[in-house]
């Protein structure tokens, strides 16, 4: 398959160049007219199809598969158990950096958590690998699931998230709390939640000799590339990811996992090509999830509201046999001036498979727990939630006393509040009703995530006919960074948007970085910018220099690219177009190649975020206790944005993943055997259209000068974070009861009425 060229469409031509438009997606046509080709829809000549056979306990040893009954069903070609599987170069009990986990990959017969593979079934169709698997007849050794806090190990951890600190302490907590007027308590328990994004993990794996190719969906191409390599002992250039198109992320797929890792191994093993598509189910278990928190808030305030201290503890769940722990209490840190703030966290081990970044890692969990504690605060001083908010604004980062790079929240509150209309809002609760006499409330929350920057790279070629080539192997799946990326580095070129195709989403490209923590356009996007402005540079020294030209000694005023000409910058009517300049030079092409990474000192200097306010209307049933979200308004300061329909898109998306979060989405564990119940998306609730009947996204201003030379931050994790807390203080306003767990169930509400 060559690489993805990403053409533009009619509405880009009518917009013209500059990024800040809100153009439609590039790889919008191919999408709605099923021309987009995933990775399953990937065929070769020769290909065998794979089906892992996964554990139905959670705990304890397989005593015995029928591998005969499976290898005689018809069309079974091999299958592959720990006695027969093919040696790996890497260990997989041991950690790969900076992103690898431990995984199962057949190494032994033990069961470390429900739906673990235990062998892979390799046939010539898809329907007898399927029945091959199921004729392998399992016979275990079980032992007691742990599966609850009460039964898991809970130990002391070194880092949480991906490599952050465990406990972070700013100033006298205990003095804090004892000049504290008031001081609340509360507690919460957040779920265990799945990505289930809506394509599922899968891979076509082809050997050449000792070259591998994969076509899979995946966040982070260069560097799993690297990976890959390491567990097949084969140098990362041999290994080529096709991955143009993915349906959803959420940072599972910037993961190595087992059972991809067998399907290439079973590839190498039998000398075709094998394609591995995992069922919905068998999402459930070994390509990670948001694991469950366990949080205790205390918060105190002195006589006038203002903080005292701030302790935000999290238990955060994990497997038995490795570490990701949710970050949750970490969320406390960045946004509320308090002069002494504490967050500390406790691992808990359980028999289910590893926890992995799943959007907004630890934030999401934690400002669920740390708005609605910051909202009960604000009740007991008797004050309405905007005003107890604005009373301890952090015109600094707290605890470190860094500015902020840029932070307009002041400007999300006013702007959120007036769209909203919340100075209609009365201060107590169970205070209106809507016409059909169900209970309605009002809740807000503070929304709040970091700007990381990922080391990128990135190609620019200016052709001879005037277009514009731009090239980094990127990743959308489905944030629209096909087209953002086009407009960044259209930008840069000084070419309108039609001018410009985008090659990306494979490994051979330059080093795209990752797709992940809101970072990939500015850290993509930059490198595309420094690419871009290199390939300038040299169009200009060629145009410049040359007696023919008519910018020629225009070197001292400057020289300004635009709509594929130079224009002197003293005199913008002497120009030249770029393919006038490249063919009396004799030059069918110029290219630029960049690199891109964050100023370190202007990382030290300053701590970066993007910020927001979401306000929230709940209706209650007053009989039933069922809780509708009927109104959503989200107010976010995120740096420049370079296309504010698909920003906007990114927001509604976080405030629907966080109605989610805050009213339906779980993971049910039966405890008995350690299995999820509801590994379906019919049982797995998420939002559907009738559950949102009205979102709203507003776009703040902002200007950052730090966060890099773009001045863009991310957009795709923030709306979940202040989205689950509104609904919670909605939730409470309209009953008068608060949310201790999520999602907030009918009988918890109930039991308290």
């Amino acid at each position: 398959m060559p690489v993805e060229i990403f053409p533009s469409s009619p509405e880009h031509r009518r917009h013209g160049s500059n990024a800040g438009q809100p153009l439609t997606r590039r790889d919008g046509l191919l999408k709605v007219t099923g021309k987009a080709t995933y990775a399953a829809d990937n065929h070769r000549e020769g290909m065998l199809y794979a089906v892992a056979a996964v554990s139905s306990i959670a705990r304890g040893r397989v005593k015995s598969l029928d591998v005969q009954a499976a290898k005689s069903h018809p069309g079974v070609v091999e299958v592959i158990t720990p006695a027969n599987r093919p040696p790996l170069a890497h260990n997989p009990n041991q950690k790969m950096p900076p992103f690898g986990f431990r995984i199962e990959v057949l190494q032994d017969d033990t069961v470390r958590y429900a739906n673990q593979p235990i062998a892979m079934v390799v046939a010539e169709t898809l329907e007898a690998a399927t029945e091959g698997a199921a004729l392998l007849n399992p016979q275990y050794e079980t032992d007691t699931a742990r599966t609850r806090r009460e039964n898991g190990e809970r130990f002391k951890p070194e880092a949480v998230g991906v490599g952050g600190p465990s406990r972070v302490a700013h100033g006298d907590i205990e003095a804090g709390f004892a000049s504290a007027a008031r001081v609340t308590e509360a507690e919460f328990v957040t779920p265990a939640q799945y990505h289930n994004a809506m394509e599922p993990h899968a891979v076509v794996a082809e050997w050449d000799g000792d070259r591998l190719t994969l076509d899979m969906p995946n966040q982070a191409l260069v560097l799993s590339c690297a990976g890959y390599a390491t567990y097949f002992g084969i140098p990362p250039e041999n290994v080529l990811i096709r991955s143009p198109f993915i349906g959803g992320g959420f940072g599972s797929k910037a993961i190595l996992n087992g059972p991809q890792i067998l399907a290439i191994l079973a590839a190498r093993m039998l000398k075709r090509p094998v394609k591995l598509a995992l069922p919905r189910a068998q999402m459930y278990g070994p390509v990670g999830h948001r694991g469950a928190t366990w949080q205790k808030l205390r918060v105190g305030t002195d006589a006038g509201g203002r903080l005292t201290a701030l302790h935000h503890h999290t238990l955060s769940a994990t497997s038995s046999f490795d570490d990701f722990l949710e970050p949750a209490a970490n969320a406390s840190l960045p946004l509320y001036a308090s002069p002494a703030i504490l967050a500390e966290h406790e691992g808990l081990r359980l028999d289910t498979g590893t926890p992995g970044p799943m959007r907004a890692p630890g934030e999401a969990s934690g400002s669920a727990a740390l708005e609605v504690a910051i909202d009960e605060a604000a009740e007991a001083c008797g004050m309405d939630p905007l005003e107890f908010r604005l009373a301890n604004y952090a015109e600094t980062e707290p605890g470190t006393g860094r500015p902020f790079s840029s932070k307009a929240l002041r400007e999300c509150y006013a702007e959120g509040a007036k769209r909203f209309g919340w100075s209609g809002r009365p201060l107590a609760a169970r205070q209106m009703r809507d016409e059909n006499g169900c209970l309605v409330g009002w809740g807000m929350g503070t929304a709040v995530f970091h700007c990381p920057h990922f080391p990128a790279e990135a190609r620019a070629t200016l052709r001879a006919d005037g277009t514009g080539l731009l090239e980094t192997a990127g990743v959308d799946m489905g944030q629209g960074a096909w087209t953002a990326l086009a407009q960044i580095g259209a930008e840069a070129l000084g070419l309108d948007p039609e001018m410009v195709e985008l090659r990306s989403g494979v490994s051979s490209l330059p080093d795209g970085g990752i797709a992940g923590g809101s970072g990939h356009t500015a850290s993509a996007g930059l490198a595309l910018h420094n690419a871009g402005r290199n390939a300038i540079d040299q169009l200009v020294d060629l145009a410049t220099a040359d007696p023919e030209s008519p910018l020629f000694g225009a070197g001292n005023v400057g020289v300004v690219a635009r709509a594929g000409r130079l224009h002197r910058r003293d005199d913008e009517g002497r120009s030249e177009s770029y393919s006038d300049i490249l063919a009396r030079a004799r030059r069918t092409e110029l290219v630029g190649d960049a690199k891109a990474a964050r100023e370190p000192a202007a990382a030290e200097a300053h701590a970066m975020f993007s910020h927001g306010a979401v306000f929230a209307e709940v209706k209650v049933d007053p009989d039933l206790g069922q809780v509708r979200a009927t109104r959503l308004v989200g107010a976010f300061a995120a740096g420049r944005i370079i296309n504010p329909r698909l920003v906007r898109s990114q927001y509604y998306g976080g405030m629907i993943w966080g109605a989610s979060f805050a009213l339906l989405e779980e993971a049910v564990t039966d405890h008995r055997t350690g299995r999820i119940m509801n590994s379906d998306l019919a049982e797995y609730h998420v939002p559907v259209n009738a559950d949102l009947p009205s979102l709203d996204a507003i776009l703040i201003p902002e200007d950052d000068p730090y966060v890099n030379p773009l001045g863009v931050k991310g957009v795709g994790e923030i709306g979940i974070t202040g989205t689950v807390g509104a609904i919670a203080n909605a939730v409470w306003h309209a009953t008068g009861v608060r949310a201790r767990r999520f999602p907030i169930r009918i009988e918890d509400l109930l039991s308290d009425w």
